[in-house]
């Protein structure tokens, strides 16, 4: 006998490399303008300001080698390309260094974005939820244990669209690295296990359409897959 008036969803979750445990997934919070270069494709001053965030849905989680459909109410679909970061303690006010030691492990992840709405946003000092937060809108790796890959403060972050590189950065490239931008966010937050943070993308974002495959690498991660269907 439940006492839900309506089934409760099933538990967002990911998947974990070598495990058939999975991580279950509670927040995801997102950093915006962490790369300079991105930073000043998209109008901005790339200087060292505080970092600022945005968030998705944990519903809006899609494993890597999907399928999504084209998003309604846009023209505008773009990719990101980010390193994501699974924390597995709780933190709260706490000094990079102890946020180093609250991060579970790692994925490479894609921000879909509906760029002419986060556009309009912008012009008329709305939220971006409809252009951020969207179905199927944060697409994710399989997670590695930071104790496999190491404190990931350095490697190549490559993305491309039908065989076509359109993104080449470097994990080091970040204006606020992983500890940092964890510090910086439990200033904000009761941060816990079950939190992701997608960290920033490089330069090159774009637009993609229905039959485009995008896929991407993280050296030390999984590659990252999706292709893009018939618009919904």
């Amino acid at each position: 006998m439940s006492d839900y008036i309506f089934t409760p969803p099933v538990q967002p979750s990911v998947a974990v490399r070598g495990s058939s445990a999975r991580y279950a997934v509670s927040r995801i919070f997102c950093v915006g303008r962490n790369y300079a270069a991105h930073a000043r494709e998209m109008g901005s001053d790339p200087d060292r300001e505080p970092p600022f965030y945005f968030s998705k849905p944990a519903c809006a989680l899609v494993p890597s080698g999907s399928a999504v459909a084209y998003p309604p109410a846009t023209k505008n679909y773009h990719y990101e390309m980010e390193l994501v970061v699974a924390l597995g303690a709780p933190v709260f006010k706490v000094t990079p260094e102890v946020a180093r030691a609250a991060v579970w492990g790692y994925a490479a992840g894609l921000d879909m974005t509906r760029r002419d709405l986060q556009a309009e946003a912008k012009a008329n000092g709305r939220p971006w939820d409809t252009a951020k937060g969207f179905d199927q809108s944060a697409i994710i790796t399989e997670l590695v244990r930071a104790s496999e890959t190491g404190p990931m403060g350095a490697g190549a972050i490559t993305l491309s669209v039908n065989g076509v590189e359109k993104q080449r950065g470097d994990l080091s490239d970040m204006i606020w690295n992983v500890a940092e931008i964890v510090a910086n966010l439990s200033q904000l937050y009761h941060l816990q296990p079950g939190d992701l943070i997608y960290t920033g993308t490089p330069e090159g974002v774009g637009p993609v359409l229905p039959g485009d495959v995008i896929t991407g690498q993280i050296a030390g991660l999984p590659d990252i897959r999706l292709t893009i269907s018939a618009r919904d």
